[in-house]
């Protein structure tokens, strides 16, 4: 497996993450606090998380794929997407699990003399 494909999870992770969070907390200023600009705000947040969750899921998807990973693991890592702060913990797990891995593959063959 290639680094890339860690990687481009990793970044999608973190935006996916980001922008759960920013919506729940426009969430929380349009309902509960009432503020005047947070309805657009989360309308913006919204529109931009549910496409980026989209290219998350595909990178996912193509991760645990590439890792040959069980499908609960897998739903588990693509359900990660959908709860505040939750792709973090995942991302971060499966980081860690595969950075071995991508170690072992990308580590140079011996050279025979």
């Amino acid at each position: 497996m290639k680094k890339s494909v860690l990687t481009r999870y990793r970044v999608m992770a973190y935006v996916t993450g980001v922008l759960l969070i920013a919506l729940c907390l426009g969430m929380i200023a349009k309902y509960v606090l009432d503020l005047g600009g947070a309805a657009d705000f989360t309308q913006v947040v919204s529109i931009a998380h549910g496409w980026l969750y989209v290219i998350y899921l595909v990178f996912a998807f193509d991760l645990g794929s590439k890792a040959k990973w069980p499908v609960k693991k897998q739903l588990w890592v693509l359900l990660a997407g959908t709860v505040p702060t939750a792709a973090f913990f995942v991302e971060r797990r499966v980081s860690q699990e595969l950075d071995a891995k991508v170690a072992a593959t990308e580590a140079p063959a011996p050279v025979k003399a």
